[in-house]
């Protein structure tokens, strides 16, 4: 019954959360120095031209009737038209939105396969010359930029050994589009050379990406296994002769990774942050891609849309992390 009610709580949060998120996305885009109506009429428009098109998009209006109409808008996911391509924003990022998703889940997969396994084997070895030589690692993980490691891997795997694309999502013609995932349209389509191809794409920007998610998760989840390992329950185990290896990853390994999966829910904001770097170093044609050359273009509008968009991912993936919470967590239930 508490793990329901807690739930619950999490749910009812959610709406509240997206609204404050949007009158902040709002506030700040209209705080900033640089007149956005000025630069869609262009440089040669009169002062005129200028005002008449502040009346036409209801820049003239009063702050709050403008928030209002913004609500009304997203509300019915209308995020705008951008000044340069005057395509819907909306329609845009949906459009990309697979390809991030994509980058980012496989740097997830890659993070959580490698890292907790190897936080656990961390901590079971603790001081040993393995523990030390892992911490180095993950120290250097959190260290190391994202944009040189993405570049010198480039370098290595794709200029020097030839064993990985350079750039890009897919060379030539992708799968037929299903779902927008190449990884399953590719499965859908049954086509195994394709697949091959598109983990090759996918291979070095996933990497470079997972690098510090995974050493964030080693970190948690050899904290979480030192922290339990020597808890009365597990003593009892062993006292009972259940089998070492048994009650570290069916007892110890559900007790200690709480808070890894707390931390997962942080790692996609931070991979999603990440992505804009990587997209733009490997030429991915994602979200991030998107946002760098709206940034670059001064196009306001999209910047606000991409930034609702991955703001709104990040607080369903936040809410879906806590609802896993409270089912992996024993005491949620009482």
């Amino acid at each position: 019954m508490r793990r329901l009610e807690l739930i619950l709580s999490r749910l009812a949060w959610f709406i509240p959360t997206l609204v404050g998120l949007t009158v902040i996305i709002f506030t700040v885009s209209h705080i900033i120095p640089t007149d956005p109506v000025r630069i869609l009429a262009g440089e040669n428009a009169t002062a005129e031209q200028i005002e008449a098109l502040r009346v036409e998009l209801g820049y003239d209006k009063p702050l709050p009737v403008q928030l209002l109409s913004y609500f009304r808008d997203v509300a019915t996911g209308n995020l705008g038209v951008s000044i340069y391509t005057k395509r819907s924003i909306a329609e845009t990022m949906w459009h990309r939105l697979p390809a991030t998703l994509e980058l980012t889940f496989a740097a997830i997969f890659l993070s959580v396969v490698f890292g907790i396994p190897l936080g656990v084997l961390s901590a079971l070895r603790r001081n040993s010359l393995f523990d030390h030589c892992l911490r180095v690692v993950t120290v250097s993980g959190l260290a190391v930029a994202s944009f040189w490691l993405a570049m010198e891997l480039q370098f290595l795997f794709s200029m020097k050994l030839a064993i990985a694309p350079l750039n890009g999502r897919i060379a030539g013609f992708g799968p037929d589009e299903v779902t927008g995932f190449m990884i399953v349209d590719s499965l859908i389509a049954g086509d195994l050379p394709m697949l091959g191809l598109v983990l090759s794409h996918l291979a070095l920007p996933a990497v470079t990406l997972a690098l510090p998610a995974a050493a964030t998760i080693v970190r948690f989840t050899r904290a979480g296994v030192l922290d339990v390992i020597n808890s009365s329950f597990v003593l009892y185990a062993r006292a009972m002769g259940i089998p070492w290896s048994l009650i570290v990853w069916k007892y110890v390994l559900r007790n200690a990774l709480i808070s890894t999966v707390t931390q997962i829910g942080l790692i996609f904001g931070v991979l999603l942050s990440g992505a804009v770097v990587i997209e733009t170093v490997f030429d991915w044609p994602g979200l991030g891609a998107y946002a760098v050359n709206s940034i670059l273009q001064s196009d306001y509008k999209s910047i606000m849309g991409f930034t609702l968009w991955t703001g709104a991912m990040f607080v369903i993936v936040n809410l879906l992390v806590d609802i896993l919470h409270t089912l992996i967590d024993p005491r949620s239930n009482r």
